[in-house]
């Protein structure tokens, strides 16, 4: 039998994506403001589809390396986003953590929420050294939710991303298992 994520928090489920749940997914994905900093969107309903087939097929391997996962609240029974440990490199035990939000839940918390649970199942179930972000250095709140999660600004890499037919810099963000922080 597979074994799905699921990751609990206080307001948060943190679980895999389910058939059919490609409408959440298109309500953020089709965003203009949502997009705005990512290299993806805004989508049209047949490239969320396929994004939403792509993550599907990641949750069939037996050793898993990626692990996307839908954000839902609890109090509204629903999904209001998505966040991604993604494990590419084994041999360095270190993964990249990423999050998208409707903007409808903007402002609450609940993206730092979701990256903390990632960070805390990264460390405990997945046995990871390192996790790691980036973002666009013109979105202070993503980089406030990394902040606020326990991650340290290690530095600037400029122009790395050609997104939206232009380069962009990003700020790159890591917590390591010894770090205090890692615990919570």
């Amino acid at each position: 039998m597979k074994k799905t994520t699921w990751i609990e928090t206080k307001r948060l489920i943190l679980r895999d994506f389910a058939p059919g749940e490609w409408k959440f997914m298109h309500e953020y994905a089709s965003d203009p403001e949502v997009v705005r900093y990512v290299p993806f969107g805004p989508n049209t309903v047949s490239q969320t589809k396929a994004y939403a087939k792509k993550v599907l097929a990641t949750h069939r391997p037996k050793t898993r390396k990626d692990f996307p996962t839908a954000i839902f609240l609890k109090g509204e029974n629903r999904i209001i986003g998505a966040c991604r440990l993604n494990c590419l490199n084994s041999t360095q035990m270190d993964a990249g953590l990423g999050y998208v939000l409707n903007r409808r839940y903007w402002g609450y918390g609940y993206a730092t929420e979701a990256a903390m649970a990632l960070i805390h199942f990264g460390f405990s179930k997945l046995k990871l050294h390192r996790i790691w972000a980036t973002c666009d250095t013109r979105n202070r709140a993503s980089a406030r939710v990394l902040e606020k999660a326990g991650m340290k600004r290690e530095g600037l890499l400029r122009k790395n991303v050609f997104q939206k037919g232009a380069w962009r810099d990003s700020y790159l963000y890591a917590i390591l298992e010894s770090d205090p922080r890692s615990r919570h």
